[in-house]
């Protein structure tokens, strides 16, 4: 295969994740306009929009495609983390294990600050 012939086949190639893209644009953007029963379901479908743009785009643009299987033992540790971090935030965001030591400001608290705003609205 020629030079040329192999840039007018990556040429082509481009040309169709380009067009893949504003398909996957138009479906999620029609999702998003049609009334759908669940809003479970719109982000089921946004989600999977999203992901297969993300992957038409590492797979071609980042050339991911082209490379050897090593690139699955580069991800390993990165998976391994992004399923390591939920459970190690855990303690820290999901469970509420402690007592909150200073009382959050409710409506009292709030009138409060709006009869001395108008107080001293009052002395100017």
């Amino acid at each position: 295969m020629s030079d040329h012939e192999q840039h007018d086949s990556h040429s082509a190639a481009y040309w169709r994740v380009f067009w893949a893209l504003c398909g996957f644009t138009v479906i999620s953007v029609v999702a998003d306009l049609v009334a759908l029963p669940s809003k479970f379901m719109l982000g089921a479908i946004v989600l999977a929009v999203a992901t297969a743009k993300a992957l038409c785009v590492m797979m071609y643009f980042m050339h991911l495609k082209f490379e050897r299987a090593w690139k699955y033992l580069l991800l390993a540790p990165t998976m391994i983390i992004a399923a390591a971090l939920p459970v190690a935030l855990r303690p820290d965001i999901g469970a509420h294990y402690y007592v909150q030591d200073v009382k959050q400001l409710g409506a009292d608290y709030q009138e409060h600050l709006e009869r001395t705003a108008a107080h001293s609205a009052g002395h100017h």
